[in-house]
């Protein structure tokens, strides 16, 4: 299909085309090389005297990147093997810096293309190799960071002292190199090496001000990156031995491990020459591990020294080796206790203190933020992951269980999430069962009294105050809600009609505005299997809405035992020491005594008693952690617990360790007991 001849009037107005030079273009392009112009905020850390804090910062992507790139060249004349200290000064008014090297300097004839022309530098040949014939592992591959600081610099001084020559000579380039001076070649006395002075253009980077925590952050990081080199900041010496460990080790010394050091040694052939090379990666991996921590987890990452902020290939590989290595572990108990393990079950607490030393990285910009995919670094990580995983996973078994319960959190906090919608659904059905209270504008002076069976209805109805008391029944015990899912607590009928009744909801906190009764009595006959109920009750009140305890709204009614008849009436008695004390008084004269076995057999004078009562007993809760691990003693999945409990009848021999759960809990076992042997008299 032709193209449409477009029809215009007049001469068109063409673009203007110029041609400018390197340094009118890196001086207004500087985002080109540098990256952002602008401050910004960064999430990183900043090294205090003996610790690292974590915080937002003020960030000059541009300025930052400007010194680095004159300290980048020291660390890669410290991977050649030529330098052991790197010394850095920043002046009073932050604007002067000043890096210098003890290396071997570079040949002065090519010290001015170096520092004022770009695509001029030593580290342009991938395959170069080292001594022990390895591929050359450096910082700058691009021949332009040196040359980009000069040319947006309003001061950029050189001293060079050439090893192999034993001359010296100084560059001052001033403007952005518009000005350039030399002094005559001439010998040295003592080390060799470059020294950069340098105060960075007002007029390209709007203020030229350094920030002196960063300058030092950056420093200090290349001390732990490159362990035996001695790098001096004002002074001050920053010299490590064991590396990025000692890092993981000044952020969290208790929890610190060190995951792995590893070297993967791969063969190569040069695309140019077809020769045979050896590449050598070396991964240095730490961790710090929170297990109380909700935050995602931390990644400090370098490649070849440099910090990968935005992350890249290095970052992502192994988080998912890492996190598929732990789920592999942990399938099979998943898959058992039917729940998935998250990302961030794994992950969440951990630090990650990242480094690798490879040939020719390569980056998605001159900023070196991010690193791009190689296939040589993805089969050495996974040989890192092979070699040092088995160990670690060994180490930290007791980690394992803290990834499980978050698993188990999550999971329930997604039941309860759905329970929450099947809840408000239920909460607006009608319950066949509740025999409601009649009051209507004031809901928070009802009760609801949770009776045991159908039977003890049928006195609760006569006897209860209609406007303020209400009652449901149970049939049997009530589900252990410790273990069973929250699908089979929705579904179980009976506690559905009990939500419905007060106006409850799991997965939602108690709304007092709403709800329906203010005060939830247990009434269940006085023996072992009443006992039973009224703490099966109490487990799943306290489960799910532990706030009905703080606000006294639990309560507990007992049923009289016996029944006593007298020349001067009627006496409810609710337990065997009352009944002995009421034997002994002689100011009047028992003429029967009748044990209920059950709330079915109580007289209606006795229900009369019962629910005329002005207070019951409050099931109060001193201290949330101690009542849900004694709850878990009581119902949870492991019987071994409570097996100890019931089987351990010294109480005198139980430790203030081992709390007051068990002691208490051993009381009321011992009580059962005692009224068990008793129901079998009827009447006396």
């Amino acid at each position: 299909m032709a193209i449409k001849k477009v029809t215009r009037k007049g001469k068109a107005k063409e673009a203007e085309i110029e041609k400018k030079d390197q340094r009118w273009h890196v001086r207004n392009r500087i985002t080109l090389v540098f990256g952002s112009n602008e401050q910004e905020d960064l999430d990183t850390y900043i090294y205090g005297k003996h610790s690292i804090d974590f915080k937002t910062v003020k960030f000059h992507q541009a300025k930052s990147k400007a010194i680095e790139e004159i300290l980048d060249n020291c660390i890669d004349e410290f991977y050649r093997g030529h330098v052991t200290e790197v010394h850095t000064f920043l002046s009073d008014d932050k604007k002067t810096v000043t890096v210098e090297d003890n290396g071997i300097g570079i040949p002065l004839k090519k010290v001015d293309p170096v520092y004022t022309e770009f695509r001029t530098g030593s580290k342009f040949k991938d395959e170069d190799t080292d001594k022990k014939g390895f591929l050359t592992r450096t910082l700058g591959q691009n021949g332009l960071g040196a040359a980009a600081t000069c040319l947006t610099s309003d001061i950029f001084k050189v001293r060079v002292r050439h090893y192999n020559s034993k001359k010296e000579q100084v560059f001052t380039y001033t403007d952005g190199a518009l000005k350039i001076k030399k002094t005559r070649v001439k010998p040295f006395k003592g080390h060799s090496g470059v020294k950069v002075e340098l105060v960075l253009s007002k007029e390209v980077y709007k203020n030229n001000v350094i920030d002196e925590d960063l300058l030092r952050k950056r420093i200090i990081d290349l001390a732990y990156n490159n362990p035996g080199l001695a790098f001096y900041f004002n002074s001050e010496k920053y010299h490590y031995k064991k590396g990025l460990f000692e890092l993981a080790q000044r952020m969290d010394n208790k929890t610190a491990q060190n995951l792995g050091d590893f070297s993967y040694i791969y063969e190569t052939i040069s695309e140019k020459n077809r020769k045979k090379a050896k590449g050598k990666i070396d991964i240095s991996i730490s961790l710090t591990l929170d297990k109380d921590s909700e935050e995602r987890e931390r990644f400090i990452a370098f490649v070849n020294s440099t910090p990968t902020f935005d992350g890249g290939f290095h970052q992502d590989r192994f988080r998912r080796l890492f996190v598929n290595t732990i789920k592999s572990k942990l399938e099979r108990l998943a898959k058992k206790e039917k729940i998935t393990l998250g990302d961030n079950d794994i992950l969440t607490g951990l630090t990650f203190i990242f480094g690798i030393t490879m040939p020719n990285p390569r980056f998605e910009s001159q900023t070196k933020r991010k690193l791009v995919k190689d296939l040589h670094l993805e089969k050495a990580l996974e040989k890192f992951m092979n070699s040092n995983m088995d160990k670690w996973i060994r180490k930290n078994k007791e980690y394992f269980e803290v990834i499980m319960e978050r698993a188990r959190s999550r999971h329930k906090f997604q039941e309860l999430k759905d329970a929450a919608k099947k809840g408000r659904k239920q909460k607006k059905q009608r319950v066949e069962k509740l025999l409601d209270a009649n009051e209507r504008k004031d809901r928070l002076k009802c009760s609801l009294f949770i009776c045991e069976g159908d039977s003890a209805i049928g006195g609760l109805r006569s006897s209860r105050n209609k406007l303020l008391q209400g009652g449901i029944a149970l049939k049997g015990k009530p589900m252990n809600v410790s273990q069973a899912s929250i699908k089979d607590i929705l579904n179980n009928q009976e506690f559905s009609d009990i939500m419905a009744s007060i106006g409850l909801t799991i997965g939602e906190p108690v709304d007092w505005k709403k709800i329906r009764f203010s005060k939830i009595i247990f009434l269940a006959d006085s023996d072992v299997d009443g006992g039973h109920i009224n703490t099966l009750l109490t487990n799943f009140f306290f489960t799910f809405w532990p706030e009905l305890f703080v606000k006294n709204a639990i309560r507990l009614a007992k049923a009289p035992l016996f029944e006593v008849v007298t020349d001067k009436g009627v006496e409810f008695v609710e337990t065997d020491a009352q009944l002995e004390k009421l034997k002994k008084n002689k100011s009047f004269k028992i003429k029967e005594i009748m044990r209920n076995k059950g709330l079915g057999e109580m007289s209606p004078e006795a229900w009369n008693f019962v629910m005329a009562r002005e207070n019951y007993t409050i099931l109060k809760v001193d201290g949330s952690k101690a009542a849900k691990q004694m709850l878990e003693v009581c119902f949870g999945k492991d019987s071994a617990p409570r097996k100890e409990l019931l089987i351990d009848q010294g109480l005198g021999n139980i430790s203030v360790q081992r709390g007051s759960v068990k002691a208490k809990k051993k009381k009321v076992v011992k009580k059962k007991v005692t009224k068990k042997k008793k129901t079998k008299k009827k009447k006396r």
